[in-house]
């Protein structure tokens, strides 16, 4: 009478004093018989040990032995507070006795223990969490029976659970082990979330837990998408029943819940059975061979309808006619899924190990007030080799025909019985057999090296061609002032033509040209090239280098009325394209009048241009403006004028330029003066 929590499965199991956590009571005692696979070895682990020992281990203690009945033999006995086991007790045989005595005592919790085959080396028992290990990835073997009341767990898949849920409880709850057979588990620990949601699945309540430091997920294989129930990929004459519920409403209308009702999260009834008895099923076609790792269900979802279905068995076939009832390995009974509580909660249920069908049957065993239900499986495609077509060997030649028959019997007989198997849960193992020629070791090469070589020759090539035009740039730029192309007069001015005309109010920017081009012009393109719109209000760039003139050398007339800011059209003469040397357009804001100054290229090498330049400008009144300053001879850096005398503007209600009297043209000399500043 000794005896609590139990479960002794094939491979591994979880045993514990009777109460625990809580104190057992006296004079109780508990024997526990492990058997595993012949040659296997069996080894024990302590998750708790709370014995009181009060007299040296002779009332109450915990002994193991080797074997079982008369010849066993003494492992070792064991008891005290809070006793830690360092490392696992292995047996010497497949058998192993477990002795639990508790004598008149106080306190102490007990005991719990997990054991496993000797293979199983990282095995753990079911009061491991999270938090005992250090890793953000682990693998461990649990134990079978690790669904107990005393555990708590705190999550659902995929989001995670909560660091303090037993590690296998947890995976018990998210199908990757099962409670009855345990197995591996591959635990990855990320960060954790602030709430973790609630759920009832394989037998396991997960509650709702609150914010922790971390928390930890499965890896598996992936096959635990949904297979087209609430989709509707498989469609209505694939979901069949064993009858459907037909009754009339208050209105006289007849409500019909039928099979194809029963797709999961459907708006509406369910399917519900006309007879509430054992015998009642729901089928559906998967149309193909499946891999089906799961099920989930609910209730009618209808308040009105408190319909749900709370325990059914599982069958399947390939052919609607053969039915094999799901059974996990190694249990000599079927296996009883638990279904829904209440109508709405979804409930899922895993297969471990996975069903391979086409035909997937429900039979609902237990359920509250009528059969009714919402389903939904969890799988994958299945697909296998096909098995290889079977050639007959050529009959002897016997003339009787009897004995040829005979002969074929025996042969597809023997066939028969070779290729056949058992209807088992069991998944098949496949091995691959096929012979790999050593040809697609060449092809799989080729197909790598050829894309590789193709790009290592483009690349090469656009080396090439992109060095050979950085080298025409580079010859094509000597001379020049580290000006960008793109400030270039024949590459503007051959941009010019696809851009729409300018009004004449509008500014555009000035084109400047290098020593080094004007030098290879004829001097009847010069003119032409040096040719570009006016600008209104321009400002000499000579800074620096025109000594005798200020940065900001424009005038305005001082008689008359002053000229509106506004004014976007002040001459009245046509405009003319005049390149004004070493000058930019002044903001719109500035000055209405501009004089533009044309400077001296007669000193130019290379460009014969006839007569000095002039400059021009109006001053008050009559008289000449005295002399601002004597220019300097230009640098290498010299821009002319198209011709050697400038077009000018007249302003609006001024005379034309016969008027000499209004007009005072000074010609500065082309040599040296010195330099005089002067305010205007």
């Amino acid at each position: 009478d000794g005896c609590g929590h139990t479960v002794l499965g094939p491979e591994s199991g979880t045993l514990a004093s009777i109460n625990y956590p809580r104190t057992s009571p006296n004079s109780t005692v508990c024997e526990w018989e492990i058997r595993v696979k012949p040659g296997q070895r069996v080894q024990l682990k302590f998750g708790d040990f709370d014995i009181e020992d009060s007299d040296s281990c002779h009332s109450s203690y915990l002994r193991v032995h080797n074997g079982i009945g008369p010849n066993r033999t003494e492992i070792g006995k064991y008891c005290g507070f809070g006793f830690q086991m360092d490392g696992l007790i292995t047996s010497k045989s497949n058998e192993v006795t477990v002795q639990f005595m508790s004598g008149i005592h106080i306190s102490g919790r007990g005991f719990l223990a997990a054991y496993s085959t000797t293979d199983k080396s990282d095995l753990i028992t079911c009061l491991d969490n999270a938090s005992h290990f250090s890793d953000p990835e682990f693998n461990k073997y649990c134990p079978a029976g690790c669904v107990i009341p005393f555990a708590d767990i705190s999550g659902t898949i995929p989001h995670g659970y909560r660091d303090s849920s037993s590690l296998c409880m947890a995976g018990v709850h998210a199908g990757v082990v099962s409670n009855t057979l345990g197995g591996q588990i591959n635990v990855v620990i990320s960060k954790g979330i602030p709430y973790y949601e609630g759920s009832l699945a394989n037998n396991v309540t997960s509650k709702v837990g609150p914010l922790s430091p971390s928390l930890f997920t499965f890896k598996t294989s992936g096959c635990y998408g949904t297979l087209g129930m609430e989709s509707g990929v498989i469609p209505d004459s694939h979901i069949t029943s064993s009858s459907i519920l037909e009754w009339p409403n208050q209105t006289g209308q007849v409500n019909i819940w039928k099979p194809e009702n029963a797709r999961l999260k459907r708006i509406g009834p369910p399917w519900a059975a006309f007879i509430s008895d054992e015998h009642q099923w729901l089928q559906i076609d998967l149309n193909k061979e499946k891999k089906i790792t799961g099920i989930i269900t609910t209730g009618s979802t209808l308040a009105e309808h408190y319909y749900y279905v709370s325990a059914y068995r599982i069958l399947y076939s390939d052919d609607a006619q053969k039915w094999t009832v799901y059974r996990e390995p190694g249990m000599g009974k079927d296996k009883i899924f638990q279904g829904n509580t209440e109508l709405y909660q979804e409930v899922r249920n895993n297969f471990i190990p996975p069903i391979i069908a086409r035909f997937f049957r429900i039979n609902p065993l237990k359920w509250h007030q009528k059969i009714a239900m919402k389903v939904e499986l969890l799988g994958c495609q299945f697909s296998i080799g096909r098995a290889p077509k079977i050639t007959l060997p050529p009959p002897p030649q016997h003339k009787n025909d009897e004995k040829i028959a005979d002969f074929m019997d025996d042969f597809i007989h023997s066939v028969k019985t070779s290729l056949q198997t058992d209807k088992t849960t069991f998944t098949p193992e496949i091995k691959n057999t096929t012979v790999t020629p050593s040809v697609t070791k060449d092809v799989a090469l080729a197909a790598v090296l050829v894309p590789v070589l193709v790009m290592v020759f483009t690349t090469l090539i656009l080396i090439l061609v992109c060095a050979w035009h950085w080298r025409n740039r580079k010859k094509k730029t000597e001379g020049t002032y580290d000006l960008p192309y793109w400030d270039r007069a024949g590459w503007w001015k051959g941009m010019k033509q696809f851009f729409p005309t300018k009004s004449a109010e509008h500014e555009e920017t000035p084109v400047r040209y290098s020593s080094s081009e004007i030098s290879h012009l004829r001097p009847r393109e010069v003119p032409t090239m040096l040719q570009t719109e006016s600008a209104e209000y321009a400002q000499p760039l000579v800074g620096g280098i025109v000594g005798t003139l200020h940065q900001r050398s424009t005038f305005k007339p001082e008689e008359g009325k002053e000229a509106s800011y506004a004014d976007l059209d002040p001459y009245n003469s046509p405009i003319q394209e005049v390149y004004h040397a070493y000058a930019e357009p002044l903001p719109v804001t500035g000055p209405e009048y501009a004089t533009p100054i044309i400077m001296d290229m007669s000193s130019h090498p290379s460009t014969p241009l006839g007569a000095p330049s002039i400059s021009t400008f109006k001053a008050a009144g009559n008289q000449a403006p005295p002399l601002v300053g004597a220019c300097n001879k230009l640098l290498s850096r010299t821009d002319s004028a198209s011709s050697a005398q400038a077009l000018y503007d007249i302003p609006k209600g001024q005379p034309g330029p016969g008027s000499a009297e209004q007009l005072v043209y000074q010609v500065p000399q082309s040599v040296a003066h010195p330099t005089v500043s002067q305010d205007e």
